[in-house]
């Protein structure tokens, strides 16, 4: 008896996982673009690529401090489902959630998908479609089979990942900075860009907007939560900690790049790598006419860098999924864990959406759509969230007593970080194309017949219930 005991799936997430575990979970989840989708980045922002990523760093951090802020207050996993059921309701929990995991569950299909075209650019195989389609899968399998291993394997596999994308892109950053090739000249006018101007809305600025995709991760930190050791107020330095680090490497890498090569040159370039990415490998093969170093540091950035990142994604999307099904916003079937106490269901429902999303990249302009959709998913998504956090903090005062990570000029920086964040949402919908839309569109279909769903039939009979400061509460 005591041995089938033993066999029988535990409820509940296991509570092994240390503060630097959750950092490196979000910074990996954060740098992980820097040699794949730097033509995108190149692209938007040209030669003041490297201050447009200091600016958005400085736009995040509003949205950090609060998101520091509301992840202390609340010890489950669930993130934006959590602060907007709290803050607004339950109707905009499910929404707010569904926007953010819009822009997680892009990301396993995309960045499998980069690997294998990489794959297949760097070592010219010359693969067909569906080659490069089934290195993706493969992959993702893969990456599946390690989600049900136990936690603390997949946090430190992934921060081995990190750490060594993390030095291999700061000396590929020095190599350049001191080639003899770099000159301040190169940057000439820093707002030069690929993008149009639309509405009297600089091309430039629009593209800055954009680069909101290579920050968002940092919110998968409350997904972690409930598997800390660690004191609930250390939030904030794994949230603010991945911010501030990846900042400062993209923009300390983008200054470096940037001084190689004039716009013109790097137009050139952009022209070639724009649909398959590698601006700064190409740009090491062509103008230094390097071998060895651009194939070791692609293989380490974009084969081990990538797939933190999407380690890091798919364990938040699993965990947002458990905490859907704890919650009541959907079937308590996706609680169900397996020995390694991993959620079962969430991983299998991730797998079947990113298998499915691998099979509908046929389109030309898939690339980009992806890029503006998480963009667009990932600021909405924060708005609102910035507005729960008013009203929580107008509403329930008391919960902020003898917490250290409330934010200094109390609803300003709230009211300032929303603002910042529909900006960038208004910013971002200027550069969706009519796919970018359509591919929204769907997956908003499909998280509406959900919620119909909840709506009709399971909350007509149980209610959404919520652990809170002040104990459970129903909503």
């Amino acid at each position: 008896m005591e041995n089938n005991t033993e066999l029988e799936p535990k409820h509940g997430l296991q509570k092994s996982l240390k503060l630097i575990f959750v950092y490196t979970v979000a910074t990996g989840s954060i740098f992980t673009f820097v040699s794949y989708w730097d033509s995108v980045f190149y692209g938007y922002c040209g030669p003041g690529t490297f201050l447009a990523f200091a600016l958005m760093t400085l736009a995040i951090l509003p949205t950090a401090l609060v998101y520091s802020e509301l992840s202390s207050l609340f010890h489950t996993s669930g993130g934006e489902l959590i602060y907007n059921t709290v803050g607004l309701n339950k109707h905009f929990g499910f929404l707010s959630s569904w926007m953010i995991m819009a822009a997680w569950i892009s990301v396993p299909p995309a960045v499998v998908m980069g690997i294998a075209t990489y794959l297949n650019t760097m070592f010219q195989l010359n693969l067909s479609p569906m080659q490069i389609m089934a290195i993706g899968v493969v992959m993702l399998i893969l990456v599946f089979a390690m989600s049900l291993q136990e936690v603390t394997f997949l946090v430190k596999a992934q921060a081995t990942f990190l750490f060594l994308n993390i030095t291999t892109t700061i000396i590929t950053g020095l190599l350049l900075l001191f080639s003899g090739h770099w000159h301040i000249a190169n940057f000439g006018n820093v707002f030069q860009t690929t993008l149009d101007s639309i509405g009297g809305i600089p091309g430039w600025v629009i593209g800055m907007a954009l680069l909101i995709t290579p920050y968002f991760g940092f919110e998968t930190v409350p997904q972690m939560v409930e598997e800390g050791d660690f004191p609930i107020t250390d939030t904030k330095k794994a949230i603010c900690g991945s911010v501030l680090t990846c900042g400062a490497i993209y923009t300390f890498f983008f200054f470096c790049l940037g001084g190689i090569n004039d716009f013109s040159g790097f137009k050139a370039l952009l022209d070639t790598t724009a649909e398959n990415g590698f601006l700064s490998i190409f740009t090491l093969q062509t103008e230094f006419g390097w071998t060895l170093w651009p194939l070791i540091w692609g293989l380490i950035s974009i084969l081990l860098g990538m797939t933190a990142s999407v380690l890091g994604f798919w364990m938040s999307t699993v965990r947002m999924l458990y905490s859907m099904g704890e919650k009541n916003f959907l079937p308590k079937v996706f609680t169900k864990v397996n020995k390694h106490q991993q959620p079962i269901l969430p991983n299998v429902f991730l797998l079947g959406i990113s298998l499915t999303f691998i099979i509908l990249m046929n389109s030309g302009d898939f690339f980009k759509d992806f890029f503006n959709l998480m963009s667009f998913g990932c600021a909405c998504a924060y708005a609102l969230t910035m507005i729960s956090a008013v009203r929580i903090r107008t509403h329930h005062a008391k919960w902020y007593q003898g917490n250290q990570n409330v934010v200094k000029g109390g609803n300003v920086l709230r009211i300032l970080a929303m603002f910042i964040m529909i900006a960038i949402a208004f910013f971002c919908t200027l550069g969706q194309g009519r796919g970018s839309w359509i591919s929204f569109g769907i997956y908003l279909g499909i998280g509406v017949m959900i919620w119909l769903w909840m709506v009709v039939v399971r909350w007509k009979d149980t209610k959404v219930s919520i652990e809170t400061p002040d104990g459970m509460q129903e909503f």
